[in-house]
């Protein structure tokens, strides 16, 4: 919606209204005026209809019995109101947005992210993060010998474990296909955060603007939420 081009012709129909009454005032010859309102007024009648969408049939322009021009200028007043407020009613009257508590994301993610995010180094918070969830899923399996994206291959694999293979396991019956799915979508979900945000935050210069710093902590903290969640089997 276009409300600064709605604004100009509710303006230039003000001045149109404007100069023919002062013709008319002064008994002069108003027709090129009363033409030049003619012809706007089926824009600035869409336009009120538009913004007051109660009164689909309210009118400018008319006729008294004496068919003398009338003109009508309070739903264009009423017009200029609305779009003069309209930018600060999207602001002021927008439903709240949810917010994303840092301290709720799982320890694992901020207790190792926390110390870099107070002082601004966000693309180290997500690296500290990822290295902390590495260590504990390290731990889970008592496994040094792989890291980041293989451990996290190797934890999730659907084969059945070997031995010093241990495996993670979605809690519930393994016979059943949501458990399934779960399963096939963490192992996924963990590669993708390794390999698409945890390797940028390793080797790559520059840091990040802090909503997106934050939106990868939340996907880490899902990962880290589903292997603490999951049990080991052996």
């Amino acid at each position: 919606m276009d409300r600064e081009w709605m604004r100009q012709r509710l303006g230039t129909f003000e001045g149109l209204v404007d100069q023919y009454w002062q013709i008319r005032r002064a008994n002069g010859d108003t027709t090129q005026e009363q033409k030049w309102l003619f012809e706007e007024e089926p824009t600035v009648v869409k336009i009120l209809r538009h913004l007051n969408p109660r009164r689909p049939d309210l009118e400018v322009l008319g006729e008294n019995e004496w068919q003398v021009l009338t003109i009508d200028m309070r739903e264009v007043s009423r017009g200029k109101g609305i779009l003069a407020d309209m930018d600060e009613w999207a602001t002021r009257l927008a439903p709240e947005a949810p917010s994303l508590p840092a301290d709720q994301l799982h320890a694992w993610v901020w207790d190792a992210a926390r110390t870099f995010w107070e002082s601004a180094h966000y693309r180290a918070a997500v690296h500290a993060a990822a290295t902390s969830i590495n260590a504990h899923l390290q731990n889970k399996l008592g496994r040094r010998d792989l890291s980041d994206a293989k451990l996290i291959q190797e934890a999730f694999s659907e084969k059945a474990p070997e031995p010093s293979k241990p495996r993670l396991r979605i809690p519930g019956d393994p016979t059943d296909p949501g458990v399934q799915t779960r399963q096939r979508g963490a192992l996924q979900l963990g590669q993708g955060a390794y390999s698409a945000l945890r390797n940028p935050a390793a080797h790559e210069t520059g840091d990040l603007a802090e909503q997106e710093a934050l939106e990868q902590l939340a996907t880490f903290s899902v990962v880290a939420r589903m292997i603490d969640q999951c049990h080991v089997v052996t």
